[in-house]
């Protein structure tokens, strides 16, 4: 009776949400007034485009599924959902994930640069997410915050305890990277990753995920 009562409890963790889902991963997608709408859709088609990569699907299909969701952030309280969570279990399911990205349409266009709003409304949505092993937010940029409050003090009042935030700087200046790493990357192994341009995304983002896909290090210190 204790060997299959303890079979049961096992089974019964085995079968947790916790242990169902190993990455829970938001997108977020800057559609701020220096977006301009060729940029955006050159965005929007690269994530699309590098979901359906073979490598990239590999990835998000080893070691248990993922739980995924996508927004796109611009001035303070313009955030907007394009893809709600979901778990990813499948090829199918990124492929489904990937055309709704590529026909969404951006929501703001006149709006600043509102990055701490945008890491604040993150937080939320980690805590609607499903239960799972780590989180990790990617946040894609062209610029820095420039409308309310900024990153610091995000990272101070909201809830960001076990997530992971890596983030995409996109141009060419070294200060906007440099930007990134100081104030907005955050956690254990977190990084950040560089697009040359808009016609870049789809090759950083495409590399950006395979990294956030990757097994976590163990023993890796905390920022």
């Amino acid at each position: 009776m204790r060997i299959a009562a303890g079979l049961g409890a096992v089974l019964a963790l085995l079968a947790s949400p916790a242990c169902a889902c190993r990455l829970a991963l938001l997108l977020a997608l800057d559609v701020s007034s220096s977006v301009d709408p060729a940029e955006d859709r050159l965005q929007r088609n690269g994530l699309a485009a590098a979901l359906t990569d073979d490598t990239v699907q590999a990835a998000f299909l080893s070691g248990g599924p993922v739980a995924l969701a996508a927004f796109e952030w611009s001035g303070r309280y313009r955030q907007r959902q394009i893809l709600s969570w979901r778990l990813i279990g499948s090829a199918a399911d990124l492929d489904r994930a990937a055309a709704e990205i590529a026909v969404s349409v951006r929501s703001e266009t006149e709006f600043p640069t509102a990055l701490g709003y945008a890491l604040g409304h993150a937080a939320g949505q980690f805590r609607q997410a499903p239960a799972c092993t780590s989180q990790t937010l990617d946040v894609s940029g062209d610029g820095e915050n420039n409308d309310g409050f900024p990153p610091e003090m995000a990272y101070r009042h909201f809830p960001f305890e076990g997530v992971i935030v890596n983030a995409l700087a996109i141009g060419r200046d070294p200060a906007l990277e440099s930007y990134f790493w100081k104030e907005v990357a955050r956690g254990p192994g977190s990084f950040v990753e560089r697009a040359e341009s808009y016609r870049d995304f789809a090759r950083a983002i495409r590399r950006k995920l395979l990294r956030e896909l990757e097994p976590r290090a163990v023993g890796q210190l905390s920022r």
